[in-house]
């Protein structure tokens, strides 16, 4: 069996716990809790990084980040979130590193607000980062995902959950497009609400 060490908050976490969900694979992963503050956590031996989501394999080797378990799993569940068709393929892995893009903003600015003393904080630096989820969020507003669930509309719909649970979903009401989209994956696609933190 396989284990997956994962946070309940992670974005990245929840993105691997439905794609296992829509390949059938979750009967054959363990998912364990990890964290990733505590040096007695056995996460670091299980990845350097110490890092979320870390995926253990049965012969126990790791892999992480998860984009690359994300690619494993489609390959053991037949491949159909990631394209084998380089033109599709391609389409899905940038809408992919988009999410997981906002994802990367937004952490940084809950890590600049949740962790340091508001006389320490960078606004230019969260500024920086809001600028790269409202630029991605546009973007996908005016083109919202399309076609059979993907990796790539996967990684948007974290990043949007993930949204909603730090910020207090604040994007919604500049983003009428994606928050229909959203409610569309949300009933096409039931384990993004069962893995809802």
């Amino acid at each position: 069996m396989m284990t997956l060490r994962y946070s309940p908050a992670s974005p990245y976490a929840r993105k691997i716990r439905i794609a296992a969900d829509l390949l059938g694979l979750t009967p054959r992963i363990d998912i364990v809790a990890a964290s990733t503050t505590d040096p007695g956590d056995p996460l670091r031996e299980q990845n350097p990084l110490g890092k979320i989501p870390t995926l253990i394999l049965e012969d126990g080797a790791s892999l992480y980040d998860s984009r690359v378990i994300a690619d494993y799993l489609d390959y053991l569940g037949g491949g159909t979130l990631i394209p084998a068709d380089p033109a599709r393929r391609f389409d899905v892995l940038r809408l992919q590193a988009l999410g997981d893009g906002v994802n990367d903003a937004a952490l940084l600015i809950r890590y600049e607000t949740a962790t340091r003393r508001p006389e320490l904080r960078d606004q230019d630096a969260i500024e920086l980062q809001q600028g790269k989820i409202d630029r991605a969020l546009a973007t996908l507003d005016s083109a919202p995902p399309s076609g059979p669930v993907t990796i790539g509309q996967i990684a948007v719909a974290c990043a949007l959950g993930y949204l909603d649970l730090r910020f207090e979903g604040a994007w919604r009401a500049k983003y009428p497009g994606l928050v229909a989209w959203l409610a569309a994956f949300e009933t096409a696609v039931p384990a993004f609400g069962a893995t809802k933190a």
